[in-house]
């Protein structure tokens, strides 16, 4: 399955097309997830990950992984650090927050 990716650039939202299904808009599916209760909220993941680590949002993607969708959410510290947050979608489970040295 191809990743799903969601990308937050400055206050825009901005989805490329590679749904479940392959038919449906990202956007259109992953909300369809969210509505059944399959996923949480983008926003929700979004505050849990700053009440841990601040810092702005430059991209997030929603993967399948190891049996599980994944959002991952890479930000800037204030600090200037980037930083990159693996949470399940479904529970809300903080799986990984690392330091990302990938230059």
């Amino acid at each position: 399955m191809k990743p799903l990716i969601l990308a937050l650039l400055c206050p825009f939202f901005w989805v490329l097309p590679a749904s479940a299904d392959g038919d449906t808009p990202d956007h259109e599916w992953a909300g369809g997830a969210v509505a059944r209760g399959e996923f949480l909220p983008l926003a929700g993941i979004l505050s849990q990950i700053a009440a841990v680590q601040p810092g702005r949002v430059i991209e997030v993607e929603l993967e399948y992984s190891d049996d599980r969708y994944i959002y991952e959410v890479e930000l800037v510290t204030p600090d200037g650090r980037l930083i990159e947050v693996e949470v399940d979608a479904a529970t809300g489970t903080i799986l990984q927050l690392e330091e990302d040295d990938d230059d």
